[in-house]
């Protein structure tokens, strides 16, 4: 991964948000920067320069993960950010903060140490460059995903076992941190029976039962780079009404799946999968949004609705998850995480989308 062209492309984005400098304070995009990935940083991005300043807790890992990443930066290691960040600033006139991460005292706080500069208010600066993700990016995002195939595949059985489901969130998380992940990338989906009707539902005691519709989404962090997909089951025999659901997601989500390609209105990957289940009857039922940006974060730009602004483009990874949620029956959801390309789109999360456990 290439972090100086990330430094260069940021750089050229600064005259197009009106600043001189861009304080960086959200410490994803420090460690989308850097490859630093502590948990107090902020850094400093001119024209012409980079600096980094941390505590002493990440002196040592900050220098490690700096080289690692091949990046060129004046580190600073201090508890006192004013000095080096005035340092850091003296030759610009207008200062960007990010500002959906820079809270109102931090904003006083910053305008006292800056006094006679102009603060500017950037807007998704650095989040709108990762849109894009790099072959180091994608390959860790396949990585991640694989995991969740491999961690599902071994655990999909037990779902007919009288487990609850809390045990088999459990049990996911394991496989997935034997086949290699560092942590979930977020916290595990399991809901059955009427809890399958929640979009977000946390995973509780209940058991799974034959007759249960169950949901589970989930995914595998690598290296910071967190995958993200959604299978549903239909334990015994279903209701034809049960089927009728399925049938209907999975029918809305290979449309949405078939629509992502390069130069595509964002919005309409949402219209074509609200088209088909409404045409099913359960345009209703579809409650949120039809997907998301994943990388650094298990949700980041772009986000795939109806408010969506933007065009797809080659090299963003999105998700497309339509679902129905029925609270006197239960919900489906199907999401698999893809790769946009010019031609279409590369789906990396590859688990059967078969309602059976087995």
């Amino acid at each position: 991964m290439d972090r100086n062209e990330r430094l260069a492309r940021i750089r050229a984005s600064l005259d197009e948000f009106g600043c001189d400098a861009l304080v960086v304070t959200k410490q994803v995009n420090i460690h989308w920067l850097t490859g630093f990935t502590g948990s107090n940083g902020t850094a400093v991005i001119t024209p012409d320069s980079l600096a980094v300043v941390t505590d002493g807790r990440y002196e040592t890992q900050i220098r490690h993960q700096l080289q690692s990443a091949g990046v060129d930066a004046e580190l600073t290691v201090t508890r006192e950010v004013e000095q080096p960040l005035r340092a850091a600033v003296a030759a610009a006139a207008r200062v960007g903060l990010e500002s959906e991460d820079v809270s109102w005292a931090a904003m006083r706080r910053f305008a006292g140490w800056l006094d006679g500069r102009e603060l500017v208010p950037t807007v998704e600066l650095i989040e709108l460059e990762r849109r894009h993700k790099d072959p180091g990016e994608i390959q860790r995002l396949r990585l991640a995903a694989s995991i969740a195939d491999r961690a599902l595949a071994q655990v999909r059985p037990e779902l007919n076992a009288g487990r609850s489901e809390l045990a088999i969130a459990r049990m996911l998380e394991a496989a997935m941190l034997d086949f290699g992940a560092d942590e979930p990338s977020f916290a595990t989906i399991v809901a059955a029976g009427p809890n399958s009707a929640k979009p977000h539902a946390t995973p509780s005691d209940r058991t799974i039962e034959p007759g249960d519709m169950v949901v589970i989404d989930f995914g595998a962090k690598v290296d910071g780079y967190g995958s993200d997909m959604t299978r549903s089951f239909l334990l015994g025999t279903p209701s034809n009404r049960q089927q009728a659901v399925f049938d209907a997601v999975i029918d809305a989500q290979a449309a949405g799946v078939a629509a992502v390609r390069h130069g595509v209105d964002e919005r309409e990957i949402d219209r074509v999968c609200r088209r088909r289940l409404t045409d099913h009857g359960l345009g209703e039922a579809f409650i949120h949004g039809t997907g998301h940006g994943i990388g650094l974060e298990i949700h980041e730009n772009p986000i795939l609705s109806s408010r969506a602004t933007g065009i797809l483009r080659s090299g963003y990874v999105v998700t497309v998850e339509p679902g129905a949620y029925l609270p006197d029956l239960g919900g489906v959801r199907i999401e698999d995480s893809v790769v946009v390309t010019a031609s279409g789109c590369e789906p990396i999360t590859l688990s059967s989308k078969s309602p059976t456990a087995c």
